[in-house]
């Protein structure tokens, strides 16, 4: 496993409980931090409880229920999340989600080793894989999981990346101190027109901390420097001030990260190499969101390589669980995120939302569950309560 973040502890979590023996490396030495919303949506809390994850591991640990949506025509609307039937959203640091994620995975019994990097492959044959890892002896194995980032330093030394490859979507983002105004405890989403089809959020933290940022999809009158104009106006919007406070500090300086989101095209194996998480480019295109995604690639590669014998099955058979899980979203992610590039189009569809309570609380409920994303083409996803299922952690639950 090279790479420890939430797609490669996934993976190793599952393939350990599934009786493989798992080595786990990465450069980092945790706890790091990485640029990121923070936001956990209900599949993505799903999923770490089925890897019977414990939240109390990260102390800022944040639950979230409310959610206040702001349409680029300057209105804004309430939404709820459900109470008291278990965790629908929620924010968690990288920082600290990340290095609990490795604890997580070394009480398991997984050796992991932090301070290592992947070097080089040195051979990839029919029957196993020897890496290169930095101050570590060589070691053979049966898969090299490449849970490595968006610039995949594995995939590179196959020569399989795509040279200038910047990402979909860039995100900016700072964590806000005294925060006094309705983000130190509501969700904010704006859908300001300059902003779309991106938008920025403000996510709730402990003590009156928020995660503020903004992601927007990448194009050709989107430079580096309209990106570092757009971030230098926005905390000074007056509706965006008015949502933080008077007095509010940012913490430190900014942060930036481009974001990969073209798992339909981006290389998912080769040899007895599967790709997981941003090296499978598998964020989602319409919101930016990539941690429930990336978790579910890990388990999926984990399910091929236990299902499987030949490496040819287990490519086969992983690609075959991304179709079935994450490609039909994508495409529909990329339909959808199209036409909210006109803010017309997108006051509209808001407006529809605010229509009535049913369309309040279904959206809500669509727009956090990622499971019925694209439920219109894919029926075989269909369930009779896929808008009414409980949350996760329904004992944790602080609602």
């Amino acid at each position: 496993m090279v790479g420890a973040g939430p797609a490669g502890t996934a993976c190793a979590a599952t393939l350990h409980e599934l009786g493989h023996l798992v080595t786990v490396v990465d450069k980092a030495v945790f706890p790091r931090d990485k640029c990121c919303g923070d936001g956990l949506t209900t599949n993505a809390l799903r999923v770490l409880e089925s890897l019977h994850f414990n939240p109390a591991r990260v102390a800022d640990w944040q639950e979230c229920t409310d959610i206040e949506m702001h349409t680029p025509s300057g209105t804004s609307f309430d939404l709820s999340l459900p109470k008291a039937q278990g965790m629908y959203a929620a924010i968690a640091p990288r920082i600290q989600l990340d290095h609990a994620l490795v604890e997580h995975c070394r009480e398991l019994g997984i050796s992991v080793h932090e301070g290592h990097a992947f070097l080089s492959v040195i051979s990839d044959t029919d029957t196993a894989i020897t890496v290169s890892i930095e101050n570590m002896e060589d070691i053979t194995v049966d898969y090299v999981i490449a849970a490595d980032g968006m610039w995949s330093p594995v995939r590179k030394s196959l020569g399989l990346s795509t040279p200038g490859y910047l990402g979909e979507w860039h995100a900016f983002r700072q964590y806000i101190s005294n925060v006094s105004g309705s983000a130190s405890k509501k969700l904010h989403i704006w859908f300001d027109k300059d902003l779309l089809p991106g938008y920025a959020w403000s996510f709730p933290l402990p003590n009156n901390r928020a995660n503020f940022g903004f992601g927007i999809l990448r194009n050709d009158k989107r430079s580096t420097k309209f990106m570092n104009e757009l971030w230098a106006d926005l905390l000074h919007r007056p509706h965006i001030k008015e949502a933080l406070g008077e007095g509010f500090t940012p913490e430190d300086r900014h942060t930036a990260w481009p974001i990969p989101a073209r798992i339909t095209s981006a290389p998912r194996s080769a040899g007895r190499v599967l790709f997981v998480g941003d090296a499978v480019c598998a964020t989602d295109v319409l919101t930016g969101e990539g941690i429930g995604q990336a978790l579910e690639t890990g388990i999926a590669a984990a399910h091929a390589i236990d299902q499987c014998v030949s490496p040819q099955d287990v490519r086969k058979k992983y690609s075959d669980l991304l179709d079935k899980t994450l490609v039909a979203d994508h495409k529909m992610s990329d339909v959808l995120g199209k036409l909210l590039t006109r803010p017309r189009i997108a006051s509209i569809v808001l407006s529809l939302v605010n229509t009535n309570d049913w369309t309040r609380r279904n959206f809500v409920r669509w727009m956090f569950e990622d499971e019925p994303r694209a439920i219109i083409f894919t029926p075989r996803r269909w369930h009779k309560h896929f808008l009414s299922q409980k949350g996760a952690y329904q004992n944790q639950s602080s609602s």
